[in-house]
C-alpha cells in the first residue's frame, strides 16, 4: 500500500516542482505556436541573448579590477598599506554583485536577495576593514568575478557565432537575391539576368542551406538558455545569501511560527476551560450550594438538585477529556498512529477507510504533529467538503513520515486563501514539513503531507 501511494503520490504531484511545464503549455494553446517555432522571437530569448552580449565586457573590467587590486594588495602587505587595499577591492566587489543581481533580475528575471549586510562590531575605519576582510560573503564576490569571466568569454563566443551563422543561412535566399554571386574561375562576379536563371536552376543548395539555418535559428535560444543556466547558478550561489544564513532565517522564522502556534493553543485551552469545564463546574457548586441549604428543609427538592449535579459533573468530566485528548491523546502515546486515527475517524461524520503501514514508530514529536494533521483534516472533511467517504494513508519513505487524506467532495480547497490549510502549512514547515493540495473544483480533493522521520 505504501509502495502504491508512493508512486501515485509522485504522479499525482510532480507538476507542483515543474510549473516551467504548464507555462510552456498554456504558451503553446494562447499563441498556437510550439516553444521551439516561438523562441526566436520572443522577449526571454533576446532578454538573455542581450545578456550574454553585456557579459562579456563587463566581464573583463570586473576581472581586470579584481586582479589588479587584489595584486596590488597582496604586494603592498609587508607595508601595511596592502590591508586597506584588499579591504577597498572586497568592497569594490560587494558593489560589483549588486549591479550583477540587477542585471539578472532585469534581464534573467532572477530574484537574489542580497546577502547579509557587512557586521562591524566596533566603529573605526580597522574595524571596517577587519569585517571586511573576514567576510565570507566578500570573498565569494571576489571569486564570482574571477570565475565569470572566462565563462562569460565563452558564452560570447558560442552565442554571438550561433546566433550570426543561424540568421545568416536563413537569409541566405535573401542575399542570393539581392547581391548575385557566380563563383566562375576567375573567382567571384556579379550578373544580371543570368542570375537570376543561376538562382532559378540551384533551387536544392538555397533550400538546405536556409532549411540548415532554420535549424542554427531554432536553436540558438536554447543554446542560449542553457549558457544562462550557469550564470543564474553562479550568481544565486556567489553573489546571493550564503546557506548558512539563508537557513538561520528560515530556522527563525519557524521558532517564530512555533511560538505563535503554542500560544494559540495555549489561548484556546484557556478559553475551552473558561467557557466549558470551569464554568460547568461553578454552576456545579452553585447548584450543591442550594441543595445543601434545602437538605433539611425539602430533603426531595434537595435529592434532585443532587442529581443534576451529577449530571453536570459526568458533562464536565467528558469535556475535559475531550480537551486533554486535544493536547496530546493517550491512545497516541500507548497505542501509536494507527490506533489513535482510528479514534479520530470514528468521530468522522464521513465514513473513513484508515490505512497505517509504518514498521516502527516516528519521533513522539513527529508523531503528534502527524495526528493533529490528520485530525484537522478530518475536521474539514466534516465541516466543508460535503464528502461520502474518505480515506487516510500513512506509510515511511525513506527517512519521510506520508500522510494522505482523499474524499470525494466538492473540492474547492486552497492553502493561499488563508484558512486553516494555511495555519496547518505553516505548522509542517515549521519542521521542514510540506503540506499539497490538490482540489478542482467538484473534486476530490487530495492532500498530502510530508514530514521527517527523526527517529
Amino acid at each position: 500500500m505504501a509502495t502504491e501511494y508512493g508512486q501515485e503520490y509522485g504522479q499525482e504531484y510532480g507538476h507542483y516542482s515543474g510549473p516551467g511545464l504548464r507555462d510552456a503549455d498554456e504558451g503553446e494553446r494562447r499563441h498556437g505556436l510550439p516553444a521551439v517555432l516561438r523562441a526566436p522571437f520572443e522577449a526571454r530569448s533576446w532578454r538573455e541573448f542581450g545578456y550574454v552580449l553585456l557579459s562579456f565586457p563587463i566581464s573583463i573590467l570586473l576581472f581586470v579590477f579584481a586582479v589588479t587590486t587584489m595584486s596590488l594588495g597582496v604586494g603592498l602587505l609587508l607595508s601595511f598599506l596592502g590591508i586597506p587595499v584588499l579591504a577597498a577591492a572586497l568592497a569594490g566587489c560587494r558593489g560589483f554583485g549588486a549591479l550583477e543581481r540587477a542585471r539578472a533580475r532585469g534581464l534573467l528575471r532572477l530574484e537574489v536577495a542580497a546577502p547579509e549586510p557587512l557586521r562591524v562590531r566596533k566603529p573605526g575605519a580597522l574595524a571596517w576593514m577587519g569585517a571586511m576582510l573576514k567576510s565570507g560573503t566578500s570573498w565569494r564576490h571576489l571569486l564570482y568575478t574571477v570565475l565569470q569571466f572566462p565563462w562569460a568569454v565563452f558564452s560570447f563566443v558560442v552565442a554571438v557565432n550561433f546566433w550570426t551563422l543561424g540568421w545568416a543561412l536563413l537569409t541566405y535566399p535573401l542575399w542570393f537575391w539581392v547581391y548575385p554571386v557566380y563563383a566562375g574561375q576567375g573567382g567571384f562576379q556579379l550578373y544580371g539576368d543570368e542570375t537570376h536563371s543561376m538562382y532559378l536552376d540551384n533551387p536544392f543548395e538555397i533550400t538546405v542551406t536556409a532549411l540548415v539555418g532554420l535549424l542554427f535559428t531554432l536553436a540558438t535560444p536554447w543554446i542560449v538558455r542553457a549558457l544562462t543556466l550557469v550564470d543564474r547558478l553562479l550568481v544565486q550561489e556567489l553573489l546571493g545569501p550564503s546557506r548558512l544564513a539563508t537557513r538561520v532565517v528560515e530556522l527563525e522564522s519557524d521558532r517564530g511560527v512555533v511560538v505563535d502556534t503554542a500560544a494559540a493553543d495555549l489561548r484556546r485551552i484557556e478559553r475551552d476551560l473558561h467557557d466549558g469545564a470551569q464554568a460547568r463546574l461553578v454552576a456545579l457548586a452553585m447548584d450543591l450550594g442550594l441543595a445543601k441549604e434545602k437538605l433539611t428543609e425539602d430533603p426531595r427538592s434537595a435529592a434532585q438538585m443532587v442529581d443534576e449535579a451529577h449530571g453536570e459533573v459526568k458533562l464536565a468530566l467528558q469535556e475535559l477529556r475531550d480537551l486533554a485528548r486535544g493536547i496530546h491523546p493517550a491512545v497516541l502515546t500507548d497505542r501509536g498512529l494507527d490506533a489513535a486515527l482510528s479514534s479520530v475517524a470514528s468521530r468522522c461524520t464521513v465514513p473513513v477507510q484508515v490505512e497505517v503501514d509504518l514498521a516502527q514508530r516516528p519521533a513522539p514529536a513527529i508523531e503528534g504533529i502527524a495526528y493533529f494533521t490528520v485530525s484537522e483534516l478530518l475536521q474539514n472533511i466534516s465541516k466543508h467538503s460535503r464528502a461520502r467517504r474518505a480515506t487516510v494513508d500513512v506509510w515511511q519513505s525513506d527517512n519521510r513520515l506520508m500522510l494522505q487524506v482523499v474524499d470525494d467532495g466538492v473540492g474547492g480547497a486552497d492553502v493561499s486563501a488563508g484558512s486553516g490549510l494555511a495555519g496547518l502549512a505553516e505548522r509542517l514547515d515549521a519542521v521542514d514539513g510540506i503540506l499539497v493540495v490538490d482540489s478542482p473544483s467538484g473534486g476530490p480533493t487530495r492532500v498530502t503531507a510530508e514530514l521527517p522521520w527523526r527517529r
